[in-house]
């Protein structure tokens, strides 16, 4: 035990810290991608954006990997349920992620018009579907799928596409959305600056609205008193960056987004807790941090681990956002159409 809390929770909590720490950082990253089209006028103002998340966008990425890898080891069996049932979801956010990570790595290494475009429609698409695609997956986690005594995943792709799944995904799309855009505003200068504060302000207000339904819905369907505090803090933290956008203050305005996702997925996370997978064909076949759980020495030794390894990678990413902080414009880029696009 750790603080009171059973090995079992503490992993659970982990868990869904990393999450938090996925989708608040790669979150960013997906929306200035989906941006691209949209804030970008010609290709010097194309590679101010890519440059924008060029030196993070990989290390972002990294939260993902070991969220899952903490999920295989804590919780075998809910990671087995999860990525039988949501297999042809997840391999489409794996395909998309590989494309997205080509754009980032091919595009400036190619010279002509047409090869850009390609790779940034790749980057374009690869930003979208996981985008998308994680909320839904999330929504139907926390709303709960058929799994049978067996703990097997007894649904279908379709049964995933259901309105409450549907609506998970619009939300996150346009959180993203949403703080792609602050984000944008905050790292660059210039025309491109203000065209992205105008647009997240927009978008928030879409996002907004969007969210009050998905976690009231939420809330309603499986939610707990620190659900309820979770989700009334994210909506307030997404209005205050809303108000700061409109008024200039992009700093703010970051943090708003970036305190509504972890807020909004830390509320989703203690609306599923002690379940990690809810069953809706009888609750007496849910999965829960009990009975999912690794062996206690497992999650002993994972402890320590954690314990030595997190620091450091903290510590490398957060120098990493300090050397890489200061406003991008285009006076910035090499007018040499060679020049690297990253």
């Amino acid at each position: 035990m750790i603080l009171g809390l059973e090995l079992t929770t503490v992993w659970f909590i982990l868990i869904a810290v990393l999450w938090i720490g996925y989708f608040t950082l790669e979150g960013f990253d997906f929306g200035v991608g989906m941006l691209l089209p949209v804030l970008a006028r010609d290709e010097t103002e194309r590679r101010v954006l890519i440059n924008t998340v060029g030196p993070v966008w990989d290390g972002n990425e990294v939260w993902v990997l070991v969220a899952g890898g903490a999920t295989f080891a804590a919780f075998p069996e809910w990671y087995a349920t999860l990525f039988s049932g949501f297999y042809l979801p997840l391999l489409l956010i794996l395909v998309a992620l590989i494309v997205r990570n080509l754009a980032f790595e091919y595009r400036h290494k190619g010279d002509t018009a047409q090869w850009r475009a390609r790779w940034d429609a790749a980057l374009i698409l690869g930003s979208f579907v996981p985008a998308l695609l994680w909320g839904v997956a999330f929504a139907n986690i926390v709303r709960g799928v058929p799994i049978d005594a067996d703990k097997e995943f007894t649904g279908t792709l379709f049964t995933l596409l259901n309105p409450f799944g549907l609506l998970g995904g619009v939300v996150t799309l346009l959180l993203f959305l949403t703080h792609g855009a602050m984000f944008v505003a905050l790292k660059t200068d210039g025309e491109i600056r203000h065209r992205a504060r105008a647009l997240a302000v927009r978008l928030g207000i879409a996002a907004a609205a969007a969210a009050v339904v998905f976690l009231t819905w939420t809330q309603v369907i499986t939610g707990s008193a620190g659900s309820s505090i979770a989700f009334m803090l994210a909506a307030a933290a997404l209005v205050a960056g809303i108000g700061a956008a409109a008024r200039g203050r992009e700093g703010w305005a970051f943090l708003g987004t970036f305190v509504t996702i972890a807020l909004a997925v830390a509320g989703l996370f203690l609306a599923l807790f002690p379940d990690v997978m809810p069953s809706t064909t009888d609750p007496a076949f849910s999965l829960t941090t009990t009975n999912a759980a690794a062996t206690d020495y497992t999650l002993t030794v994972m402890t320590w681990v954690a314990v030595a390894f997190t620091p450091i990678v903290l510590g490398y990413q957060t120098w990493t956002y300090w050397i890489f902080r200061k406003r991008i414009s285009t006076r910035h880029i090499p007018t040499d159409e060679l020049a690297g696009a990253r």
